[in-house]
This record gives C-alpha cells, structure tokens and sequence, in this order.
C-alpha cells in the first residue's frame, strides 16, 4: 500500500528533524569533553609558583612536619646524658626488649658513624616527600643549606615509632632520607626503612649518584 503525500512529508520532516538534533547533541558533547579536559589541565600537575603550597622542583612540602614551637609531630625522650654516643643507641636488636627494633645496620652506616658523638639538642626538622625519583645533587641543589639533621634527631623519631608503629617516618617499603655529618664531619646520607622485624639503617656518600625512588621521605632542617 503506497503512503501518502503526507505522510511522507512527515517522515520526512521527522528525519531531518532527528538527523539535526543528532548533531546538535554530536556537537555539545565535544564541547563538553574539550572543556573539561582544559579545565584539568589547569588544575593539573603545572607548577605555579605564585600559588600556595605549590611544588617546588620535585619537592613538596608535608604538612607533619615538626614546627618550632609544636612538638606535636615529634616528641623525643632526649638520652639523660650531656652527649649522645652513636653506638649506645644504634644497634642490632630486634628483641622485645629493645628500645627500638634494629634489625640492620649497614656497613657504611657503621665505619661512618658509630664513634660519632653530638650533643642532645634535637633539631627541628620539615619533611618533604618526593615526587618523582631524583639523585643526591638534585636532592641538595633543592634543600640548598637546609639539609642537615643529626644522629639524636634520628633516634627520637625511631623511638616514636619503636616497634614499627605508624608516625613521621614511613612504614612501607620507601625510604626516610637524612642528610648527617659523619664523625669526621663530611656530609653523608642515612637512609631509614622499616624491614618487617625491625629498622634498617644504611649510609651513603654524598658524592654517589643514587638515584632515589618517588615517594621518598626527605627530612631537613
């Protein structure tokens, strides 16, 4: 049976009416789609040094770090002593009767700083997180003359967190990075990992190219 002149006047109309919106909807989700993605793009990973808390290099700033005058971060029980002696503290022991669970020291860690003696003022320290992997002159070049930490800032933060507790130093398989004078006052780098049983603390020269991993914690001055 043919249809009428009508009729198909209708459909088409219909047609072209549908054909029209078609692309009318085509048109506004492209719209949408290049809008949000230009709208992530400024809200993305593009460094804007006169906006707060904005990177700084690979660098960004924690918000647990120990302020002057807001010990809320880092309380330490200081030695009762006039001077802090590496080797009284740092040792291999993971028993339960160990004021911190060491399950390893390094060589290095050992020759460079077991005879070092400081005094027991603690420094207080900011703590960055690293945001993409970066070697040691990247590292200093970024926390210029602020790097500096002691031994004694070290054992206060492992004290807090003893047995592997969750605090300022990470628990994960990434490592907490100190800079610290050795014994004969060259700069070195002691690196501080939870290894399951108890703490591993390991040294490294300040001239080797390491290449530390993203997600490193950096502690400083």
């Amino acid at each position: 049976m043919k249809s009428s002149p009508f009729l198909r006047l209708w459909l088409d109309k219909t047609g072209a009416l549908l054909i029209v919106y078609g692309m009318i909807a085509a048109a506004v989700s492209i719209f949408l789609v290049l809008a949000l993605n230009g709208f992530g793009s400024n809200r993305g990973d593009v460094y804007n040094p006169s906006s707060p808390g904005a990177p700084a290099g690979p660098l960004d700033k924690l918000k647990l770090a120990r302020e002057p005058g807001n010990d809320k971060h880092y309380i330490c029980e200081k030695p009762q002593t006039d001077a802090f002696i590496a080797r009284d503290h740092f040792k291999e022991d993971i028993t339960s009767t160990a004021r911190v669970k060491m399950a390893w020291l390094g060589a290095t860690f050992v020759r460079q700083f077991a005879a070092k003696v400081e005094g027991v003022d603690a420094t207080p320290l900011q703590t960055y997180i690293l945001q993409s992997s970066a070697n040691i002159d990247e590292l200093v070049g970024e926390l210029g003359a602020r790097d500096e930490a002691k031994l004694v800032d070290i054992w206060c933060l492992l004290r807090l967190q003893a047995n592997g507790e969750s605090g300022a130093l990470q628990t994960t398989s990434l490592p907490n990075m100190f800079f610290v004078r050795d014994g004969t006052g060259a700069l070195a780098v002691i690196d501080v990992v939870w290894g399951g049983a108890g703490w591993e603390i390991g040294a490294s020269p300040i001239e080797s190219r390491r290449t530390w991993p993203r997600g490193t914690r950096v502690f400083s001055r």
